[in-house]
């Protein structure tokens, strides 16, 4: 765990090489908004340490990671994914990403999608009219929460409520991703969310039925914290994603028939 020079920025990366595996798949994490690789690192490795080589990194404006001009939009974060795998990762990984980075993660799969192996979304939207409300005016930014921004980045602790701010502004115009720029991201993708996040359970759903290679997950009991809500049952979850990425063929298809049709003419 290190700051590493990116194109002419200090960030924050993590790395985890697998115990027993020397030559095998690479995985990049990719955190929340407004949070950190440590905040939820620890959440998903059991499902993936033994069996990837996993990386990590704060984005700009993010835990570690200080801020520098154009942060949070993102395109802007998007660009600076693919700046990380391209350089640090050196090639293509699966992306498991919550929130903010599950939705960076269909934005790499768009841009670039030799650099995207799979994606986990977790707890992601593809639009930012997704049922969710951002009011400026509630914006509360606590003495704790400041404490741990200079903790963590050095950084001048009253400049958190700047920051949240520009995540607030951003996420009442961002993302602004269509059903049918969805269905161009081929890579097999799993949407796995809970019950109760605070998007609709359409946008969900309408989410999952676009990607060709969707799978759906929905944890019950959980909120758009499911990943540490529902910890066990979240890893099991992305630890079967993995067992198999190839299309899933069932006994009774119904949005897979046509696809399953194809596959299976010649059996």
């Amino acid at each position: 765990m290190s700051y590493i020079d990116l194109r002419g920025h200090q960030v924050w990366s993590v790395e985890y090489k697998p115990r027993f595996r020397r030559d095998c798949e690479k995985v990049l994490l990719l955190h929340g908004g407004l949070s950190a690789t440590e905040d939820w690192d620890y959440a998903v490795l059991p499902a993936i340490r033994n069996r990837f080589h996993v990386f990590g990194y704060d984005r700009t404006a993010h835990g570690r990671t200080k801020i520098r001009d154009g942060y949070y939009h993102f395109e802007f974060q998007a660009d600076e994914a693919i700046a990380y795998l391209e350089d640090v990762v050196k090639g293509s990984a699966h992306l498991i990403g919550w929130s903010d980075g599950g939705i960076i993660a269909f934005l790499v799969a768009l841009k670039r999608p030799d650099l995207v192996r799979s994606i986990v979304a977790i707890g992601a939207n593809y639009h930012h009219d997704c049922g969710v409300e951002h009011d400026e005016t509630k914006i509360e930014v606590t003495d704790e929460e400041k404490e741990k921004v200079a903790r963590r980045s050095g950084q001048d602790p009253a400049l958190l409520e700047t920051i949240v701010r520009k995540a607030y502004q951003v996420w009442m115009s961002e993302p602004k991703l269509t059903l049918e720029d969805l269905s161009r991201i081929k890579c097999p993708t799993l949407i796995l969310a809970g019950d109760d996040e605070p998007f609709t359970s359409e946008h969900t759903f309408s989410m999952y039925e676009a990607l060709p290679h969707g799978r759906l997950a929905i944890v019950p009991g959980a909120s758009h914290y499911v990943v540490k809500e529902r910890r066990k049952l979240t890893q099991v979850l992305i630890k079967d994603f993995y067992e198999s990425l190839a299309y899933p063929i069932t006994k009774w298809p119904n949005r897979r028939k046509a696809v399953t049709e194809e596959l299976t003419r010649d059996l």
